[in-house]
């Protein structure tokens, strides 16, 4: 039984992904919201750690981890994107560095033609322009171009320009070619991690698995469902902790910060200490990292 209250927010990103504060901005953010541990979880990439980690203060924790975009059958016939936070993995596995080089490649991909696509139709987007802002190593993403198509004026927020012109079913949206839920489960098992269920039920972002679909994760290896999180409703959590409790996954909560893209505060959603104990003794595919005097 943990003694001592911990505030812990398991779901954040920086501009390692899509982002708008530094690995060392977020972990100030952090500790200006009063938090004590903070999980990084970029999309599909482990580059913020190493910043993040040395920007850590006295007395915070870092979890490494990742969101990983994935694709399963929503349980109805249907494939469906879901998003799966992966933590304390080692990101030198080589089936962990193959997957997240595939997804980062195909994403610029993805992000180049979209781009190319609104140029050709005069929207003023400049496609060399937008990913030649990126780093190398960065998994460019829809929020990259929402933020462009904001600077240009065409959008008041990323919000609305996902709405307006990126979102499923809009004129410039592409699909991607993620990694098979099942799959990367496996994965990060074998690199000695854990899997939470990113936000499962948010039905305003769109299509969502089932709860038998949620019920073969843990059956193949999940660990968790992230139950607290801002796109889920009160009714909505009491399903899922009850679903928790009968499958015996680990219930999370997280804010899913993500700066000035998004209007959610760091810490908005918090991790119960017990639960966050349990997540990290299950984990050995790294450590989680504590901040020291310099």
């Amino acid at each position: 039984m943990v003694v001592v209250s911990l505030r812990i927010d398991l779901h954040t990103h920086s501009t390692a992904s899509d982002g708008t504060d530094s690995p060392t901005a977020l972990v100030g953010a952090a500790a200006d919201a009063g938090l004590d541990v903070l999980a990084i979880t970029d999309h599909d990439t482990t580059a913020g750690w190493r910043e993040a980690s040395a920007a850590l203060p006295v007395g915070m924790t870092l979890v490494p981890g990742a969101e990983l975009s994935c694709v399963s059958d929503n349980g109805r016939g249907r494939p469906i994107s879901v998003h799966l936070l992966a933590y304390l993995f080692d990101p030198d596995a080589e089936s962990v560095v193959a997957e997240q080089s595939r997804l980062r490649a195909e994403r610029r991909s993805r992000l180049r033609w979209m781009a190319e696509r609104m140029a050709e139709d005069g929207v003023p987007i400049d496609p060399d322009e937008l990913l030649g802002a990126l780093p190398a190593d960065a998994p460019a993403g829809r929020p990259h171009l929402a933020r462009a198509l904001v600077d240009a004026g065409l959008a008041r927020s990323v919000d609305e320009a996902f709405a307006t012109y990126l979102g499923s079913g809009r004129g410039y949206y592409v699909p991607r070619g993620d990694t098979p839920v099942m799959r990367a489960i496996d994965m990060i098992n074998d690199a000695g991690g854990v899997t939470v269920l990113a936000h499962p039920l948010a039905y305003e972002r769109g299509p969502t698995v089932s709860l038998s679909t949620i019920a073969e994760m843990a059956a193949h290896g999940l660990t968790g469902i992230e139950v607290a999180h801002p796109n889920h409703d009160q009714p909505t959590r009491e399903k899922l902790r009850a679903l928790a409790d009968e499958l015996d996954l680990l219930p999370t909560g997280s804010s899913d910060y993500h700066g000035t893209n998004k209007d959610i505060p760091i810490g908005a959603e918090t991790t119960d200490p017990d639960v966050f104990v349990d997540l990290v003794s299950r984990a050995s595919g790294c450590e989680i990292v504590a901040g020291v005097a310099g």
